[in-house]
C-alpha cells in the first residue's frame, strides 16, 4: 500500500506537519510513504500515479494555498488530469497557517476540490473538535475544530521546532493514520467499518 505525502512548506512548518501525517500513516501496518516536497526538484509523477491513496498539503497565505502549490495543481493537469491517473485513489489535505483561524478552510477545500476533479475519494478528519468546551484545551486533538482536513497554527515568530505544537501534529498524525487505514479497507476490498 502507497501512500504518498505531497506538501510545500515555506518556512518549515508545513513541513513538520507533513512529518508527522507520515509517522501516522506508517502506524498501519504494510503503509509504504513517501513524501515530496514541492520545490525540492522534480515531482515523482509516476510514484505518484502508483500510490493507492495522496495526501496533499499546503500552507495558507492570505487565506489561501501557496503560489507553489498551486504551480503543482496546475502541473498536474498535463501529467495526471487528462489520463485520468488518480482517478478513485484515496486523497486527504492539511495546512498550517500563522493565523489561529486564518482562513484555513479556504485551503482546504480547494485541495478537496483539487482532488474531486482528478476523480479521486476524498477522506476526511473524522475527529469531533477540541478545545470546545470549558474542560477542553489547546493540547486537544482537532484543537481548530476543522472537519475537512488537518488544520495547524504555527506562531509566525518562532521556528518549525517550536511551533506547530503538538497537538496540532498529534492531529496531522490522526489523519495520516486514518488514510492509511481507510486505504488499506480500499486495497483489501473491505468495505466494513470499524
Amino acid at each position: 500500500m502507497l501512500i504518498s505525502i505531497v506538501y510545500h512548506s515555506g518556512y518549515g512548518h508545513t513541513a513538520r506537519q507533513a512529518e508527522a501525517v507520515a509517522e501516522g500513516a506508517r502506524r498501519v501496518a504494510g503503509a509504504d510513504v513517501k513524501l515530496t516536497s514541492i520545490g525540492d526538484g522534480e515531482i515523482p509523477w509516476d510514484t505518484l500515479e502508483a500510490s493507492d491513496a495522496i495526501i496533499f498539503g499546503s500552507p495558507t497565505y492570505n487565506g489561501l494555498i501557496s503560489a507553489k502549490f498551486k504551480e503543482f495543481m496546475e502541473a498536474s493537469t498535463k501529467t495526471a488530469w487528462f489520463e485520468q491517473k488518480w482517478l478513485n485513489k484515496i486523497a486527504a489535505g492539511f495546512t498550517n497557517s500563522g493565523a489561529q483561524h486564518g482562513d484555513k478552510l479556504n485551503s482546504l477545500v480547494s485541495i478537496a476540490l483539487f482532488a474531486a476533479q482528478h476523480g479521486m475519494t476524498w477522506v476526511n478528519l473524522g475527529l469531533m473538535p477540541g478545545n470546545s468546551s470549558s474542560t477542553g484545551s489547546v493540547n486537544d486533538l482537532n484543537r481548530i475544530g476543522s472537519w475537512l482536513g488537518a488544520m495547524a497554527q504555527s506562531n509566525n515568530d518562532q521556528a518549525p521546532d517550536v511551533t506547530p505544537i503538538k497537538s496540532d501534529l498529534d492531529t496531522a498524525a490522526h489523519l495520516g493514520q486514518r488514510v492509511a487505514e481507510i486505504t488499506q479497507r480500499f486495497v483489501s476490498g473491505s468495505t466494513q467499518g470499524k
